[in-house]
C-alpha cells in the first residue's frame, strides 16, 4: 500500500466519523429545541422531527457513504 491510498483511506474513515459525531451534535441540539428554553421559550415541536432526521443520518450516513467506494460497485 503506498502513502497516497494510505492518506485516502484515513481521510474516509476521517469523514466517517464526523458525519457520527454531527449527526449526534444534530440530535443533541433539536432535542435542546424540543424540550428546552434554550433556542426557543417553551420550546417547540419541530425539535422531535428534526431529531429523528439526524438519528437516520448519524447510524446511516456513513454506510451510504461508505456504500460510494465500494469496489466493484454494489448493485
Amino acid at each position: 500500500m503506498n502513502p497516497a491510498d494510505e492518506a485516502t483511506w484515513r481521510n474516509r474513515f476521517i469523514v466517517m466519523n464526523l458525519i457520527r459525531i454531527g449527526g449526534t451534535v444534530g440530535v443533541i441540539l433539536c432535542l435542546l429545541l424540543w424540550q428546552s428554553d434554550v433556542f426557543v421559550e417553551g420550546g417547540t415541536i419541530l425539535g422531535l422531527p428534526l431529531a429523528l432526521a439526524f438519528l437516520v443520518v448519524s447510524f446511516f450516513g456513513p454506510k451510504v457513504y461508505a456504500s460510494r467506494w465500494r469496489e466493484p460497485p454494489a448493485p
